[in-house]
């Protein structure tokens, strides 16, 4: 097997020669290393450079990138497990070569998370990550992180598959990058309490191909209900934009206030904060001192997250306009004429012509033509 060198952070590690004509040239390698996901690795070592975590498990190393960036970059105690012998081999090799000396072992995930237990659990499989909820919630003692790439069953372009592995009903339309974030952190919610906790989210994000979630753990069956009652719906209209949002483990049937058409619910999922802004202030105080690959647009995710509404769905103003005949107006003045009139709005931080905002459709028509 022939192997390159790659710089992330100032982190330096080998991994397999890939095919570059493929179509996902990380696939044609024994040993999955994307180069792509190089902002979610520079997440996390932001993250971490502004939490007190004692100890990390990078769960399913490949290369062990994720660990030893955080050994590297952090100075926080790693482990990094992969089941798969290469792996493990080419794991030592770049932990040498990095400089660090993080534990390394070779284990099945749900094996060695329910025996043992770390500060922050990070799972990061190849599709997705259910199958490890379980045993991840059990062996995290604070800070859970999980990547998802299986994004056609989250968002509904599989809907069987999501409902096999959520047990939730997603329907694929113009929100749909926000559904699979919150219908992940949804699953999260009722596999950990189970054991009587429940979740925070600190850094929660969708791009491209991907869900990202950082979450904290919260001990006791109080904490535990209070997740349980951000769950709920969003009610959508099959016929027009109108949709709502509806709190609960069961949605309650509904007609669109438009025009009278039975609501389809989506979920259910998670419908509170999806971010920790003080944390994430933090983290943009900071992001300038680190040397990240990814900084500029990391810096620019943070900065949206920021002031975007912690609302369930968005709508897509360029359909709109469409639907009511219009040249859109620059997004920015459609929020300013909102505001104006008292409601809330924001952009989305995965979508460039997304519309997040509490006013009802005549409003935000009105707002289309305020020009």
């Amino acid at each position: 097997m022939d192997f390159c060198e790659v710089i992330e952070g100032t982190t330096r590690f080998f991994v397999p020669m890939q095919d570059p004509s493929s179509a996902f040239p990380p696939g044609t390698a024994r040993i999955f290393f994307n180069r792509r996901m190089e902002l979610s690795r520079d997440a996390t070592i932001l993250l971490a450079s502004v939490l007190p975590v004692s100890n990390y498990l990078d769960a399913m190393g490949a290369t062990g990138a994720r660990g030893l960036r955080m050994a590297h970059e952090c100075g926080i105690p790693v482990t990094i497990n992969d089941r798969n012998a290469e792996a493990v081999a080419l794991i030592r090799r770049n932990a040498s070569h990095a400089g660090v000396t993080p534990e390394i072992c070779e284990a099945d995930v749900n094996c060695l998370l329910s025996t043992r237990k770390f500060d922050a659990v990070d799972i990061d499989p190849f599709g997705t990550p259910a199958p490890f909820i379980d045993s991840a919630a059990r062996g995290t003692g604070r800070y859970l992180m999980v990547t998802a790439t299986d994004t056609a069953p989250l968002c509904g372009a599989h809907k069987k598959a999501g409902m096999r592995r959520y047990f939730s009903s997603a329907l694929n339309n113009e929100y749909h990058a926000e559904t699979g974030l919150r219908v992940l952190l949804g699953f999260l919610v009722r596999e950990i309490a189970k054991y009587d906790r429940g979740i925070e989210p600190l850094f929660c994000f969708a791009r491209e191909h991907f869900v990202r979630l950082h979450v904290r753990l919260l001990y006791g069956a109080e904490r535990a209900d209070r997740s349980m009652a951000r769950m709920g719906y969003v009610m959508q209209c099959p016929i027009c934009p109108s949709r709502t949002e509806q709190a609960g483990m069961l949605p309650l049937s509904g007609q669109c206030r438009e025009c009278g058409t039975p609501l389809v619910p989506i979920g259910p999922l998670w419908t509170g904060e999806i971010q920790d802004m003080q944390l994430l202030d933090s983290m943009a105080a900071v992001i300038g001192d680190l040397r990240l690959g990814t900084g500029p647009d990391l810096a620019k995710l943070i900065a949206i997250c920021r002031q975007e509404l912690p609302l369930s769905s968005h709508y897509e103003y360029h359909r709109l306009a469409k639907r009511w005949g219009v040249s859109p107006p620059p997004l920015e003045e459609v929020i300013s004429s909102l505001r104006d009139e008292g409601f809330s709005g924001s952009r989305a931080h995965y979508s460039g012509t997304a519309l997040k905002t509490d006013a009802p459709l005549d409003e935000i028509r009105k707002s289309f033509f305020a020009r």
